[in-house]
């Protein structure tokens, strides 16, 4: 494990001494142990182990969805645990991006219009150059007018990475983004996630149970029973 004592500030996103309680007393489960691990800025970090390992609990605090029972949950730099709720939504809306195995696409939006979701909803002006520079990287020029059933499984994961990268946030967790996918589509997402890494300097933290799926990040995290238990560069 690195050395976090005077290190905290060089990773993009960061736990350190995490612990996360369930419940209390005789029923209560510790989910997460006692954490500590960082994710560096421009790189593909994977979080990896089998259900029940504490993988997605210790996304969901990184990225301010879930709070933590102590320690720290810190991006670039900051301590979101210690924010207020109205101040961690602003974080979440603004500095950090979201893809889910689920896709949560809006089945009346367009491809277009579930995109610019984010920035309409903060009341923020698309960079329309941004915006066409992404969907033609991820190929989704010719889908732009289409809804969600109108699309595959593959194209709508696209839309959903191209939703997380439009704000530019800082860091992207991705929580089992190949789960709902046929490996031709599986492998299509992990390259374009590599390639938002490579083209754009994208920050990219993704939760997986799958060897294959760990295979394309630079970093990967291996838990179990709440714990880490490997820290490795791929």
């Amino acid at each position: 494990m690195p050395d976090f004592a005077g290190h905290v500030n060089n990773f993009a996103s960061a736990a350190v001494d995490l612990v996360k309680v369930y419940g209390s007393g005789d029923t209560a489960v510790r989910a997460l142990d006692g954490v500590t691990a960082g994710f560096p800025p421009a790189a593909f970090s994977a979080i990896m182990g089998p259900s029940g390992s504490g993988k997605s609990t210790l996304m969901h605090c990184l990225a301010g969805l879930d709070t933590a029972t102590s320690g720290a949950a810190l991006l670039g730099g900051k301590d979101l645990t210690r924010l207020s709720d109205n101040t961690l939504t602003r974080v979440r809306r603004d500095r950090i991006g979201f893809v889910f195995q689920a896709f949560n696409l809006l089945p009346t939006l367009t491809a277009e219009e579930n995109i610019l979701l984010p920035l309409n909803l903060a009341g923020r002006r698309a960079d329309r150059a941004w915006f066409r520079q992404l969907v033609q990287a991820l190929g989704l020029s010719p889908r732009l007018a289409h809804r969600p059933s109108e699309m595959s499984g593959g194209q709508q994961q696209r839309v959903a990475l191209a939703r997380a990268l439009v704000t530019r946030p800082e860091v992207i967790f991705a929580d089992e983004p190949t789960g709902n996918l046929d490996s031709t589509s599986s492998t299509d997402v992990l390259n374009l996630l590599r390639q938002a890494v490579r083209e754009f300097g994208q920050t990219i933290v993704m939760v997986t149970h799958d060897d294959r799926a760990a295979s394309y990040a630079d970093h990967v995290v291996r838990m179990a029973d709440g714990r880490v238990v490997q820290a490795v560069a791929a």
